[in-house]
């Protein structure tokens, strides 16, 4: 769960929805794919004032509940989340790199947006934690939609 983060002069609690398709929308995330992804975002995690609350795949994208600081932009995360995971995948399982003819790993573009933490962090940290699980999707999916 996400916590308040508080820093000499500010107080935060930021959280962000990422949504990053896999290139020509391959299905790339396997197990493997899956576990070494957690592990790379870990390190992450340590390295930048990025947290990840939920990380969930799919056949053809990742999902990212991520709490940062204000200093941290988003499209600085979306850069930090896409650039550093694409070589460290390439590096630990180099057949992915084949399949998808040697390029880049993430498409150009992505899907970033807030998250409020009293009403839809725990609607998407389920979200993104049940991905490949169609009827769970579904569920939520009815979920959301009654929100509004």
């Amino acid at each position: 769960m996400s916590k308040y983060i508080d820093k000499s002069h500010n107080v935060s609690v930021l959280l962000y929805h990422l949504v990053c398709p896999a290139k020509y929308r391959r299905s790339v995330f396997t197990e493997r794919v899956d576990q070494e992804l957690k592990a790379i975002y870990l390190e992450i995690s340590q390295r930048y004032e990025i947290t990840f609350v939920e990380i969930g795949v799919d056949k053809d994208h990742a999902h990212f509940l991520i709490q940062s600081v204000p200093t941290i932009s988003p499209r600085q995360i979306a850069q930090i989340v896409k650039s550093i995971k694409a070589r460290e995948i390439f590096q630990r399982i180099p057949e992915v790199k084949k399949f998808l003819w040697g390029g880049a790993f993430w498409t150009s573009g992505y899907f970033i947006n807030t998250v409020g933490q009293q009403g839809n962090e725990n609607t998407i940290g389920e979200y993104v934690r049940n991905q490949g699980h169609e009827n769970e999707h579904k569920r939520l999916h009815r979920a959301q939609l009654s929100l509004f």
